[in-house]
């Protein structure tokens, strides 16, 4: 026995040498992740001296060498930062504290970062190549030690909106091959450990596949070659356009480059999942462009309620007259925008309005009632007329695209994302991705990229019962991690659980009409629609006086009350205003909300709560109002799929 150990030690010095282990912990020291050097590299994450992430192995192989086999150690770097970030788009604050402990590891051709935060951990790769590199894999594995819960984005393929609902699940059950999008949560014994990315770019995006007994890695669509042509003959085939060959690897870019971040981050309370800003500070930075003309707003919709607006004396449809019944009721309720949804251009061409429709004189219109213009495009009709349409819409005075329909985060449709971002800026306009990947840092390097959806929102309902109260109370936690999310509330046709139904030209939503007011604070948007018909909203004035007030960015946000799936209670801050919203599932709750956290002196507290017959009519609310004092409390119940809205000014 002897023997073989010395021969062992004879042929592998270097491995026994190299072999090592690195901690980072978090500046409160509670986080701690340690970096294995051996054979392979790996790592393991400690939470409050608890392991939560089991051995995992990391590597990148870039044009068939493996980096992160039998590495070599050069040099270990090890910084505190400590800044604090001002966003040009106030999505939860006007400032973030960015603290965390940074570690780099410098190899022959690479780096490997890690970053340790209070409340998260991440990795990435930095490579120093000489011209092009081709990245044939990359290994990316979160192993979790011990039984787990998780709310599991299930996706069937890489062709996706992202529009998924959460399948609660065995972590260790669910079978080999399965996988999810991100942000994926697991619960592992009331801890929650979220896992996404951030400064996804020139890269393909990442999903979650299980391994089996609660082993999972990472999931990348090859480089694209060959997809589907355009096909204006048959239905969608002018947006649904599925890849047909792709290259044996992910990606190929520069050599010199920093690749995305892998995150893993924690709360003790599921109300920390809300005010985590992690995706956002591990972004690459603003972009060297001014940003000072993006105007954060709310919109009215037109596609979602069909367009049906009566009590008119013209025809209502995709016409110049039903736009300016849509800008005349923005510009009382003093919204920023409208929106033209499909219809205004024959479909294949953007350059080709159809006949009812005069843009100039729309948004010449619009001016003079103080309310911009955003057009949709298809991503493909936008990406084959590109500069023609660029210049005709800054030359037309629109303010903003929604570019929908992509479906796909391989690396060249990251690319086109950021293409997009990059070309709109450069003709101020905002963006409104749709149709999309999830949030993961484009929005602070083009802060015109306000918005988007990749989230199962409101629109579901005109052919589905999948986006309940509880799917509703599900995503401010999961999806809403990763960034602004575009569900398009405002449904002012509410149905409870018994009498929903699925009517795509007459649409409703499930729960209460506080429900839906609700969402205008707990969800962050800061480009929000209006999603319902103006008509409906003349009809409802006590609703309006909520919605025409609620902005949609903030200054401080502060979680009240908050369980995954279960109900969401947030007071949010603008100026020297709180507003506050509250959602619940199908159960009825109680709340008491303690204003400990207003100014000193007297304020008044307007009140939007389910009315005493919400859990019979859906649309049953009572609007209050009355003086309150710091300190003092109200209590509010919810009735099943209910929720509230208040303004404390």
């Amino acid at each position: 026995m002897k023997r073989i150990l010395f021969i062992l030690i004879l042929f592998f010095p270097s491995i026994l040498l190299q072999a090592r282990t690195i901690s980072l912990f978090s500046p409160d020291k509670k986080v701690e992740v340690k970096v294995n050097i051996g054979i392979k590299l790996s790592y393991e994450v400690y939470y409050d001296g608890k392991k939560v992430i089991d051995k995992s192995n990391i590597s990148l192989t870039v044009d068939n060498t493996i980096l992160g086999n039998n590495p070599k150690l050069r040099k270990r770097k090890t910084k505190h930062i400590s800044e604090i970030l001002k966003p040009v788009v106030k999505q939860k604050s006007s400032e973030i504290k960015n603290d965390y402990n940074l570690l780099d590891l410098t190899f022959k051709k690479f780096e490997l970062q890690f970053v340790a935060y209070n409340d998260a951990v991440a990795w990435r790769f930095v490579t120093h190549y000489p011209g092009e590199i081709h990245v044939n894999d990359e290994v990316a594995e979160f192993n979790f030690p011990e039984d787990s819960k998780v709310w599991f984005p299930e996706e069937n393929s890489l062709m996706t909106h992202q529009e998924r609902t959460y399948l609660q699940l065995n972590a260790f059950e669910i079978e080999k091959g399965r996988f999810c999008s991100v942000p994926v949560l697991f619960d592992e014994k009331g801890l929650k450990i979220i896992i996404t990315e951030s400064g996804l770019k020139d890269y393909a995006g990442l999903y979650i596949e299980s391994e089996g007994k609660g082993k999972f890695k990472g999931k990348f669509a090859n480089y694209a070659l060959e997809t589907q042509p355009v096909d204006l003959s048959i239905r969608g085939g002018d947006r649904n356009i599925p890849v047909r060959k792709t290259a044996d690897f992910i990606a190929k870019s520069e050599g010199d480059r920093v690749f995305p971040w892998r995150i893993i981050a924690f709360a003790e309370k599921d109300a920390d999942l809300i005010t985590n800003q992690i995706v956002y500070k591990l972004a690459p930075k603003q972009a060297d462009m001014d940003f000072s003309w993006v105007k954060p707003g709310k919109v009215a919709w037109d596609w979602w309620n069909a367009l049906n607006i009566y009590g008119v004396d013209f025809r209502a449809g995709v016409n110049t007259n039903t736009y300016k019944y849509y800008i005349d009721f923005a510009s009382k309720y003093g919204l920023q925008y409208i929106i033209l949804d499909e219809g205004w251009y024959v479909l294949g061409d953007l350059l080709n309005v159809v006949p009812d429709i005069d843009i100039e004189e729309l948004v010449k219109y619009g001016k003079q009632k103080n309310v911009d213009i955003i057009l949709w495009v298809v991503w493909k009709t936008l990406e084959d007329q590109w500069a023609d349409v660029f210049n005709q819409f800054e030359k037309w005075g629109v303010k903003g695209i929604k570019v929908d329909f992509m479906q796909r985060d391989d690396q060249w449709m990251v690319d086109y994302y950021w293409r997009v971002a990059k070309e709109a800026a450069k003709h101020k306009l905002l963006v409104d991705f749709h149709g999309s990947y999830k949030p993961s840092g484009l929005r602070r390097a083009y802060p015109n990229v306000i918005t988007r959806e990749g989230v199962k929102g409101l629109e579901n309902n005109k052919w589905s019962k999948s986006v309940t109260p509880r799917h509703d109370v599900t995503i401010p936690f999961i999806r809403m991690f990763a960034g602004p999310m575009d569900y398009t509330p405002g449904a002012m046709v509410n149905a409870n659980k018994i009498n929903f139904r699925a009517i795509y030209n007459r649409p409703m939503s499930q729960g209460t009409r506080c429900h839906q007011l609700a969402m205008y604070v707990v969800y962050e948007s800061p480009l929000q629609m209006l999603a319902d018909s103006p008509t409906h909203y003349y009809e409802q004035p006590d609703a309006m006086d909520f919605l025409s007030k609620v902005p949609t960015v903030w200054d401080e946000t502060k979680v009240l009350y908050a369980k995954v799936g279960e109900y969401v209670v947030i007071a949010r801050r603008n100026g020297n205003t709180w507003y506050i919203g509250g959602m619940t599932n199908w159960k009825q709750r109680d709340f008491e909300i303690d204003l400990s956290f207003i100014n000193d002196g007297q304020h008044t507290l307007k009140l939007w709560k389910d009315g005493i017959n919400a859990d019979r009519y859906a649309e049953d609310f009572v609007k209050t109002a009355k003086s309150i004092s710091k300190g003092d409390k109200i209590k509010v119940h919810l009735a099943p799929g209910g929720g509230f809205a208040a303004i404390v000014e």
